[in-house]
């Protein structure tokens, strides 16, 4: 009797386990993130997670960023939407988690493989109550640009550590005067502030300039006010009126990169990896590109960026959540092969995966991952702080009068 008590109670404890292995279909839904909206290359990946977890089906449908928010949207109201989304925390923690239709990872990140990923990463897929709402596959740093050739003609390498390829604030003005005084005025580089395309790149220069933060820790407020800040874009500003660099309101950062793609400035304020590989036909022979951080004061830098992973909506079913779960842990935890398909950068530190690939020039740029610092988009009102970031440079270009620029900003955002 008590053999079988023990074999009944044995057979109790496993019914879950087999529960989870039990057939299950889920539908995955990505947006267009690298190749990640290949059906080949995603097929593949497919098929190394079937391989493992031949119980799980994962249907697959791609999104673009044209309708892909009206088709969620839609979804959530008709309450179909997919188990598991692929995007970055201004959608999946700052709107669908908040609005409480993703399920807490939480456990995922109390996980060993979870401790690895990058600080500043992890806390940007937590939303403001607690929970993390995404689980990151690949991230990358915005970063600057400068020409080589023209650094080296002005003998204003000297301003940079080439190794690490960061800068300080003094060395970044002091190679400005150097280029300057070679001929490079006025488009030593160019402050671009015509619209919002490439903010980012103008913003990550402000606040870096006396290592600032552009929100608060948690990304509920703006601190464009604060002492570094304003200090920042003094600097920014005196630069400009010295002849040291230039201020157009009439282009946005599209147009910035062709003037330092075709010589006619000498640095660029908006570059990342894949703009390299896009632009690799378009350089002028006199032009040789070299990534940069961004200058601080310290020699520092903190980067802005981008980060891309894994939410799974709430549908109320417990073994696809389950079957969700088990298809992040396979293609974020260490999954070389599903991150190279996104042409960016693991959220951990992992093996070189771009050099002798075809994807090399990506290789260079991974120096720049372990400096993000936060994930801004996620803060209050972004689409219209995108609009009046432009509109304040463009004002205190024209006025010099920061303080009060950077007040009417603030009443705009806040």
């Amino acid at each position: 009797m008590k053999k079988l008590l023990a074999l009944l109670l044995c057979l109790m404890l496993m019914i879950p386990a087999f529960a989870l292995a039990e057939d299950v279909e889920i539908t995955l839904w990505t947006y267009p993130i690298g190749s990640w909206t290949d059906d080949a290359v995603v097929s593949s990946l497919l098929a190394d997670f079937n391989a493992v977890h031949p119980e799980i089906k994962v249907n697959v449908q791609f999104l673009d960023y044209v309708s892909g928010d009206d088709q969620v949207t839609t979804a959530i109201e008709a309450k179909t939407t997919p188990d598991i989304i692929f995007e970055g925390p201004e959608r999946l923690v700052a709107n669908w988690g908040a609005a409480g239709k993703m399920l807490p990872l939480n456990e995922l990140f109390e996980e060993e493989a979870g401790k690895a990923i990058y600080e500043g990463v992890a806390g940007s897929c937590k939303g403001k109550d607690g929970n993390y709402y995404e689980y990151p596959l690949c991230m990358t740093a915005h970063c600057m640009v400068i020409n080589k050739k023209a650094f080296e003609a002005a003998d204003a390498m000297q301003y940079i550590d080439a190794e690490k390829h960061t800068w300080t604030t003094e060395g970044f003005e002091n190679a400005c005067k150097a280029l300057a005084a070679t001929g490079f005025t006025p488009v030593t580089g160019i402050v671009y502030c015509g619209g919002q395309g490439g903010d980012q790149g103008t913003r990550a220069l402000v606040y870096n300039l006396y290592s600032g933060r552009f929100t608060n820790e948690d990304f509920t407020k703006y601190t464009i006010d604060s002492e570094e800040n304003i200090k920042g874009l003094q600097k920014l500003y005196d630069m400009v009126q010295e002849g040291l660099l230039t201020a157009d309101p009439g282009i946005v950062a599209a147009e910035e990169i062709n003037y330092f793609c075709n010589g006619t400035s000498a640095m660029g304020f908006c570059w990342n990896a894949a703009l390299e590989t896009n632009n690799k036909d378009n350089l002028a022979e006199n032009v040789e590109v070299f990534p940069m951080a961004f200058p601080s004061d310290d020699g520092v830098p903190t980067l802005d960026g981008g980060i891309w992973g894994f939410g799974v909506f709430n549908n109320g079913d417990d073994a696809k959540a389950a079957a969700a779960k088990e298809f992040i842990r396979f293609m974020c935890n260490g999954n070389t092969k599903a991150v190279y398909a996104t042409g960016y950068f693991a959220t951990r530190d992992m093996e070189d995966i771009y050099t002798g690939t075809e994807k090399e020039i990506n290789a260079s740029y991974s120096i720049f991952a372990p400096y993000f610092g936060g994930y801004y988009q996620i803060a209050p009102n972004w689409p219209v702080q995108r609009t009046a970031w432009w509109n304040l440079l463009q004002r205190i270009f024209a006025t010099g009068n920061i303080a009060d620029e950077v007040a009417v900003y603030l009443s705009e955002v806040q």
